[in-house]
């Protein structure tokens, strides 16, 4: 349980910290739509180290959360990590893996939801 609290925070401070980098170290160096992208990457990292916090304030009172977290956590690494690549001139093909990272994240989500539901 307290290593999930550990790890979404970690991840949401470093949410944060790409938040910052992108808008002061990457402002002058990327073009608009890319300084996009490296937000929008940003924000979702945040949306699931948040949920993954979340979950693991939960895990004791709803044990299946355990897994909304693992999924969460997968998502957001592989949904905001393929943006922030493209972001920074990756390779085009890290667009098809997008939507993997993002599909997960809704799946996380909504396992949270049922495990909540179930009680």
């Amino acid at each position: 349980m307290g290593g999930w609290v550990a790890l979404g925070a970690a991840g949401c401070a470093l949410a944060v910290a790409a938040g910052a980098f992108g808008a002061h170290a990457l402002a002058e160096r990327l073009d608009a739509h890319h300084l996009q992208l490296w937000e929008t990457a940003s924000r979702y990292l945040m949306y699931g180290a948040f949920g993954v916090l979340l979950a693991g304030l939960a895990a004791g009172r709803w044990p299946g959360v355990e897994r909304a977290a693992w999924v969460l956590l997968a998502g957001s690494l592989v949904f905001a990590g393929t943006v922030g690549a493209l972001a920074l001139g990756g390779p085009r093909w890290l667009g098809a893996v997008t939507p993997l990272g993002g599909t997960l994240m809704i799946l996380g989500f909504l396992l949270f939801a049922w495990s909540s539901w179930r009680g």
